[in-house]
């Protein structure tokens, strides 16, 4: 299996605070990999590097056997193939479901109209909001600007897909219909680093599962290990108090 993301030896520093303290990763081709962990660990900072929405302070970050902190990489080159799904949706609420999921796929990709609103058509059936194309994204419930933001990240052909607790935001009944679309791209194997407090779905759907404390990658392993094993006591102070 292919290796699709390396970090090595990244550290990220808010002034005196140590964030990320020496991250080393691999991400294989079709891997679900949950990060878990306390607020404040480290997760979505990592995630955030990922897509240089956040710069590191040292360390490498190779995407396709490249090193994206390289001078004069091309940054929006690099995000127009990872896709990102964020807490709060980030979706342009004045337009339509349909022109949210085509805006970057015309101006980023240099797709035609046509063929932007047919990948988008196909990418909103695949979340169940096919009828709603035509809506403006500011009259939808959270649990369906959520699955739009998933749709609008796949009609991009991402290599990889970053979601930062995406279900954090929503209410209760809304987690499970954007759980369900998440395992169902799990299955279909897409490249997936998930940000997560949902540990069912870490439990479930992850190809393996890295527990974060205070900027570092303390454990991982394969769910089933993870959880009803943990090595080190902290993990188990840890999954005690999310279980």
């Amino acid at each position: 299996m292919a290796t699709i993301l390396e970090i090595k030896n990244l550290y990220k520093n808010y002034e005196s605070l140590e964030v990320l303290k020496s991250v080393n990763f691999i991400l294989q081709e079709k891997e679900v990999v949950c990060l878990i962990g306390s607020s404040g660990s480290g997760k979505s900072t990592l995630l955030r590097c990922v897509n240089l929405l956040e710069w590191p302070d040292s360390g490498e970050i190779i995407v396709n056997g490249q090193n994206i902190l390289t001078r004069g990489f091309n940054i929006n080159q690099h995000r127009a193939h990872v896709g990102m799904v964020f807490q709060q949706f980030n979706l342009f609420d004045h337009l339509s479901v349909l022109q949210n999921c085509t805006i970057a796929q015309v101006k980023v990709l240099k797709r035609s109209k046509e063929e932007a609103c047919d990948k988008a058509v196909y990418y909103l059936s695949k979340v169940g909001l096919q009828q709603f194309i035509n809506q403006p994204a500011k009259k939808l419930s959270g649990g369906q600007k959520q699955r739009v933001a998933i749709a609008r990240a796949l009609c991009m052909d991402p290599k990889i897909m970053l979601f930062d607790e995406p279900t954090s935001s929503l209410d209760p009944e809304m987690v499970g219909e954007v759980l369900s679309i998440m395992k169902q791209l799990a299955a279909d194997g897409l490249t997936m680093l998930v940000v997560t407090h949902e540990m069912g779905f870490a439990r479930d759907v992850a190809s393996r599962v890295v527990f974060m404390d205070e900027g570092i990658l303390a454990e991982e392993g394969k769910p089933k290990e993870l959880f009803t094993k943990p090595k080190s006591e902290r993990l188990k102070s840890f999954l005690a108090y999310t279980s």
